[in-house]
């Protein structure tokens, strides 16, 4: 097994598919008893990236007689629980996948969701070899689960109706996967596993299918993975997933180390806000037997040395600042210092391309902020201003800045506020909304919903400024007042009326403003279709520029006249009197262009 390493395994899929419950069965075989890490999740999602190692020996057991009796080659195989999305943004080596194969938890029963679809987009952006595994058959109907069987068994032993639901769940992932350019076919019929992508019924739960899902991970991994398993000599090489304050340790570092090896005392460079940053390993400590990382506990040992591919903790002075997703080096003897240091620094720059106007978006982690921008690039959201931390005072005033209200937001993804900013964004006068998730789908769902919502906020908004058409009457015997200003009683005939708004005569011409309006002690600011109220009218004199019984129509400035035609909402009797003053206005000014 010497000169290779065990290949990175990630495990994606939609929330609430199966991840965390596929690992905690492949974490159960070798002990016989259930994990339960899914269990001490917040609502049984996994809230945090960890990584459990699997040796060859227990998979040898497990999957040779699947295997024709071959051995794995490799030391085992490393799995990487992630919280979908958010796993391949921040495992990753700059502007690839870290994993070097993934399995893809889909729910046979619910099909391709919004994060499966994610995710299909994720490895077929970064070109990783995945297998599809097609969880939760044990609640297809009349589906006969029997614990820990094989796969390739238990199809033979369904019943025709069973088989038969299946196979109308199948079909409909296989078109599901087809609408993304891959062919997707049930893992025992392939026979070129670079054609067509591998689908693998399990039940996680019942741990039905679990040995031909290994077995077909372990096939990809020996014929197509040869070249990238090599790379175990030289300095270390790993990806910081999170820092974490430890009792007794001080700030340490939890690393998939992916290539190379790191010691006890060697000095390792790493990324930081502030560029790169040299340190040195005070300790390193490796999760004991088949425990994952976040559930370990006080089960990790301490090694004086550890190789590719592994998950470790590494104790060392200075870590303030260091940035999740980055790369973490060990300092080979024979490179410059600087040089290295320099070369780590460029991880830390923002390659977000940035347009003059647009939202403010925060991340974690750099994959994290990238993965969001080209997100929101495919769906034509600018982006203006991009950063890495909590979102503080000068992402609130990019944000404030924006001359488009609807980009008057902050996006984040998984990353928090600053409490003095979140005390601004509570206030009732702040402008500027904020919109965030540990899922990338769920922020841009929410900023979809948010962006509807305000667009119709802003129309109603416009709406109400425009000036409206309205045909009233004025009543005989309602003459309150005949000047200074004028007071009479109307009824609005059409349309509305509105205080503020001027009056014009059906000849044309121009009356005084509407200064009030009333009804018995009440004062309104408008009056509707049917409405008798009393109006008075400034400038002018009822006997000289109107009288009794005469039919007036709001006037209405010209610049009004398409918003209003455009998305002004009118009825029927509306544009009637709008088509009526845009003809008055027209023939009065002597031009054909009055309203356009």
């Amino acid at each position: 097994m010497s000169g290779r390493r065990q290949p990175i395994v990630s495990v994606l899929g939609h929330v609430d598919h199966g991840k965390t419950s596929l690992l905690d069965h492949i974490r159960a075989l070798g002990s016989g008893r259930q994990a339960s890490v899914m269990d001490r999740e917040a609502g049984g999602i996994t809230q945090h990236i960890g990584a459990t190692e699997v040796p060859a020996v227990l998979l040898n057991e497990l999957c040779g007689p699947l295997m024709g009796g071959k051995k794995f080659e490799s030391p085992g195989l490393l799995f990487i629980d992630t919280p979908g999305h958010h796993s391949f943004s921040t495992l990753r080596a700059r502007g690839s996948s870290l994993a070097d194969v993934a399995i893809l938890v889909v729910d046979i029963n619910d099909g391709c969701k919004p994060q499966t679809i994610e995710s299909i987009r994720i490895l077929k952006a970064t070109k990783t070899p995945f297998v599809v595994a097609a969880n939760k058959v044990d609640r297809i109907h009349r589906w006969q689960s029997v614990r820990g069987r094989p796969m390739a068994l238990a199809l033979r032993e369904q019943t025709t109706e069973a088989l038969g639901h299946f196979d109308q769940k199948y079909w409909k992932l296989v078109g599901s996967f087809a609408e993304h350019g891959f062919n997707l076919e049930r893992y025992d019929r392939i026979k070129d596993f670079t054609k067509e992508i591998a689908l693998v019924p399990i039940s996680a739960r019942q741990g039905e299918g679990i040995q031909d899902l290994l077995a077909v991970v372990i096939g990809m991994a020996e014929r197509y993975l040869d070249d990238q398993l090599t790379d175990i000599e030289g300095a270390g090489e790993g990806t910081v997933l999170e820092m974490k304050e430890e009792r007794g340790l001080g700030k340490t570092l939890d690393v998939i180390l992916y290539r190379g090896s790191v010691k006890k005392g060697d000095e390792i460079v790493l990324v930081t806000d502030e560029g790169g940053k040299a340190t040195r390993v005070r300790g390193m400590f490796a999760p004991r037997g088949m425990s994952e990382m976040r559930d370990a506990g006080d089960r990790w040992d301490s090694v004086d040395e550890v190789s590719a591919a592994a998950g470790l903790k590494i104790s060392a002075p200075n870590l303030d600042g260091v940035l999740a997703g980055t790369t973490l080096r060990a300092l080979p003897k024979d490179d410059s210092r600087d040089d290295v240091i320099s070369a780590v620094s460029s991880e830390c720059e923002i390659s977000v391309e940035l347009d003059e106007e647009g939202v403010v978006i925060k991340a974690d982690t750099l994959g994290g902020l990238e993965a969001l921008a080209s997100e929101l690039r495919e769906r034509g959201i600018p982006v203006r201003h991009a950063g890495i931390g909590p979102v503080n005072k000068r992402d609130l005033r990019a944000a404030e800045a924006a001359g488009e209200p609807l980009q008057q937001v902050i996006l984040t993804f998984c990353t928090t506020v600053l409490a003095d900013v979140e005390v601004e964004l509570a206030d009732a006068e702040c402008e500027v909304k904020h919109i965030g998730s540990d899922i990338i789908y769920h922020t841009l769902q929410q900023f979809e919903e948010w962006r509807e919502a305000r667009e119709a906020e802003l129309k109603d908004a416009q709406r109400e400024q425009l000036v409206h058409p309205g045909r009233i009457l004025v009543l005989k015997d309602h003459i309150f007042r005949r000047n200074n200003p004028a007071v009479v009683g109307i009824r609005v005939l059409a349309g509305r009326i509105h205080v503020g708004q001027r009056l014009m005569k059906q000849d044309g011409q121009r009356l005084g403003k509407v200064k009030s309006i009333r009804t018995g002690d009440h004062s309104l600011k408008e009056a509707s279709q049917g409405d008798e109220v009393a109006i008075s009218v400034s400038g002018v004199t009822v006997g000289r520029q109107f009288d009794e019984e005469d039919v007036l129509l709001v006037d209405i400035p010209a610049s009004h006249v398409r918003p209003l035609q455009k998305g002004g909402g009118l009825t029927d009797v509306e544009i009637e009197v709008l088509d009526e003053l845009i003809a008055l206005h027209r023939k009065d000014e002597g031009g054909r262009f009055w309203g356009l």
